[in-house]
């Protein structure tokens, strides 16, 4: 309980930073600049569960909130035993490929080094916030083998592309210009991560506010409710307020919910 209430401050963790593409990136950024980078916070090897979450920070695929929603939830996992991986991926600038080549080299990562890291390699889940969560969802829904992980936690996720529901910045900068009409609507269809739902897709536990004007809860629930019908195991959870951006901040009206919601979620599987 103690361990649970003390912010990720006061009991910071030690990360460790390396380069995600040391022999060069599968997809070059426009950016030369942009550098795709992991951040590895190990538990204690003794408490050790060898389940591990890999975390992609929103920012609307134009920046990274790089603290609240990555390293500050580091505390949160390595207390239950769970490795936290932030990943820093880099922004599409129109080519989508880019941050999810990013992603799914962060799962085949983890899994390569799951020995060294006491890790189950089938046990690796990702995380994600807003427009990180859509890439999360994005991994989710239309990786395989080695990059395909094993469980989702999404916070206020842009799911959808349909642009009467989705967060317009992370459409654009995710989808980029120059497509025909009918390119487009193809495109928005392939990453509306609701309609990629199948049987296989992972669990999942999302958790959002019912007065986002930023990403509208709609994205969210839209998506357990395909979960729902494909007989995925889901967990959802709406809050009355808080709006959107939240991610550890104890500033948030239902933080410590949110806490021991996730921790219920992880310990029932």
């Amino acid at each position: 309980m103690l361990l649970l209430t003390c912010s990720a401050s006061v009991f910071a963790q030690k990360g460790t930073t390396m380069e995600l593409w040391p022999k060069g990136a599968k997809y070059t950024s426009s950016d030369a600049k942009d550098k795709a980078e992991l951040t590895v916070y190990l538990p204690d090897a003794k408490k050790a569960t060898g389940r591990a979450v890999v975390c992609c920070p929103g920012g609307g695929y134009s920046h990274l909130a790089m603290d609240h929603e990555g390293h500050q939830w580091a505390t949160f996992f390595n207390n239950h035993g769970i490795a936290l991986i932030v990943l820093k991926y880099r922004m599409p600038h129109g080519d989508r490929m880019v941050p999810i080549s990013d992603a799914e080299e962060a799962i085949r990562t983890v899994r390569r080094n799951a020995v060294d890291w006491h890790i189950d390699r089938n046990n690796v889940g990702i995380m994600g916030f807003s427009a990180g969560g859509h890439l999360a969802s994005t991994i989710a829904t239309h990786a395989t083998g080695d990059a395909a992980p094993n469980f989702q936690i999404l916070f206020y996720p842009v799911i959808t592309m349909d642009m009467g529901f989705t967060h317009k910045g992370s459409h654009d900068n995710f989808l980029g210009e120059g497509h025909s009409k009918k390119e487009l609507r193809k495109l928005e269809a392939e990453f509306s991560n609701d309609l990629q739902v199948n049987r296989t897709t992972p669990r999942a536990f999302l958790a959002l506010s019912d007065d986002d004007k930023a990403v509208p809860a709609a994205n969210g629930l839209n998506y357990y409710e395909q979960l729902y019908k494909h007989d995925v195991p889901a967990s959802i959870h709406i809050y009355p307020s808080g709006g959107h951006g939240w991610g550890y901040r104890e500033s948030f009206a239902y933080h410590y919910h949110v806490i021991f919601e996730l921790q219920a979620w992880l310990q029932s599987f």
